[in-house]
């Protein structure tokens, strides 16, 4: 029997205002590439469909990784001018109802550059069985989150920024168990990315690359 093929939905729309450095926290460098460009290609190595849904400004930084089809742009201002606050759940609506044949879908927020191919992978494989599932590093959940197609009409319903909260407090989720700490890092502050910098340059000196 063929496995089911769910589509990864990085969420790269979000304003980013807890970030005081320069730029959106998305376009930071990250040893070869930016926050967003490392955690898309690490979810293009799954082989498994990927779209971003984006915001115009932040658009161009993954053209020269997925077709255009897959980039799902979402407003920054609403038609007053204003920013628009559209929120986490919005975004996963809209990603999930660009790809509404999908098989199902895996959440995963733009600024996770270290989550591993397989850690999605294995969620994948437990949506095939149940309607929701994380990963899980050392007991802590973490991302990403999948979900099966049964819930497409709940998904796409989301709005604000509470995202699917509500379907993990609402349906019986599996924890998926992984040894990945890449399931917990992500980076909001300036001091996050230093740390992750750190981190990184520690590992280099230490592999002697």
């Amino acid at each position: 029997m063929m496995k089911r093929r769910p589509v990864v939905v990085v969420l790269a729309a979000g304003r980013g205002l807890r970030f005081r450095g320069n730029g959106h926290k998305l376009e930071q460098s990250l040893g070869t590439g930016t926050l967003l460009s490392r955690t898309v290609a690490h979810a293009l190595e799954t082989k498994l469909r990927v779209v971003v849904v984006s915001s115009e400004k932040l658009a161009p930084m993954v053209a020269g990784l997925i077709g255009a089809g897959d980039v799902i742009k979402v407003p920054e201002l609403a038609s007053s001018g204003r920013p628009n606050p559209l929120g986490m759940g919005f975004s996963i609506a809209a990603g999930v109802a660009a790809t509404g044949d999908a098989e199902g879908w895996l959440i995963v927020p733009g600024d996770m550059p270290l989550l591993r191919p397989e850690t999605l992978l294995a969620v994948a494989e437990a949506i095939e069985q149940y309607p929701v599932a994380f990963a899980q590093y050392r007991g802590m959940r973490g991302h990403p989150v999948g979900f099966s197609a049964e819930l497409y009409s709940e998904l796409v319903a989301l709005e604000g920024d509470e995202g699917a909260r509500r379907l993990l407090a609402r349906y019986p989720a599996q924890a998926v168990e992984v040894e990945d700490a890449g399931v917990l890092v992500d980076v909001d502050t300036v001091e996050d990315l230093a740390r992750l910098r750190g981190e990184q340059a520690r590992e280099r000196l230490s592999s002697g690359s």
